[in-house]
């Protein structure tokens, strides 16, 4: 067992490796963290649309950083392994405002992080990287800075020139500390491997169905698969089986593949994470 943030922080970088690419499936709330822990998974995730749905609000900076960092606590308290937490654009309006974020980040006992770009300029996700790192340097931990560039999520610009533009855009963000690039949106084989050849840090894809396997992504290039918001996405589709079953036919058969109450109630039944802060 880990017993530091420090090595926490240590073993979440080596795991960055397209030979066995880090496969993430995003936990939402600490029940699925400790799902996702129990399964065998090296690292816990969060998606920041599932926690923001999960807490009552939309995903895109609705949510505040207040409540964010509790989640972000109470999941770091409850698992063993290493966490690293999507913090949308920073929960800030400005660059010293998201070092504030970075710093509660570290604090609650995670060792990464992820910032979006969105539809902002360059220069601006920049900005927050630079204070991100600073935030980081002065706590004095090895944070994972995970950079989201989401011109192809988004469709950004010309279909023509979106390489380079996020290759660019990758770029600027490794200059200003990140540590990582994460490009949503993409899992065509040519694309992946370009922006693998053409991205000097760790490249993170997101996978879903039809795409490529983790590792046909990782002989792409690829050194970080996640899942985002889509367990959260099944676990409600799930949910609105069972309703629209039991509504409609009367019936109960949806829930015949749930995880048993023992074994669910049991990796709730302790904390496990709290000695490592």
């Amino acid at each position: 067992m880990l017993s530091t943030q420090p090595d926490k922080a240590t073993l979440f970088r080596s795991l960055h490796t397209p030979a066995a690419p880090l496969a993430l499936a995003n936990a939402w709330d600490v029940a699925s963290a400790r799902v996702i822990e129990a399964a065998g998974a090296p690292a816990i995730a969060t998606t920041s649309a599932g926690v923001a749905w999960s807490l009552g609000s939309p995903d895109g900076d609705a949510l505040t950083r207040e409540r964010a960092l509790d989640l972000i606590s109470r999941i770091s308290a409850a698992v063993t392994v290493p966490v690293t937490a999507d913090i949308e654009g920073g929960y800030g309006q400005s660059a010293d405002e998201v070092a504030e974020t970075v710093a509660g980040v570290i604090a609650a006992g995670a060792v990464g992080v992820n910032i979006e770009d969105g539809t902002r300029p360059a220069e601006e996700l920049a900005a927050r990287l630079t204070a991100a790192r600073r935030a980081a340097d002065r706590a004095g931990c090895r944070l994972f800075l995970n950079a989201r560039v989401d011109t192809y999520l988004f469709g950004l610009g010309d279909p023509e020139t979106r390489l380079d533009q996020t290759l660019d855009r990758a770029r600027r963000y490794i200059d200003a500390g990140a540590d990582g690039i994460f490009v949503p949106g993409v899992t065509d084989s040519a694309t992946v491997a370009a922006l693998a050849d053409g991205i000097s840090v760790p490249l993170n894809v997101m996978a879903g169905p039809g795409a490529p396997t983790v590792t046909e992504l990782g002989a792409l290039g690829a050194a970080r698969v996640s899942l985002g918001s889509g367990v959260a996405q099944a676990a409600y589709a799930a949910a609105r089986r069972a309703v629209r079953e039991l509504l409609t036919a009367g019936d109960y058969g949806s829930l015949a593949d749930g995880i048993a109450f023992p074994e669910l109630n049991g990796l709730l039944a302790a904390p496990r994470g709290a000695e490592a802060r």
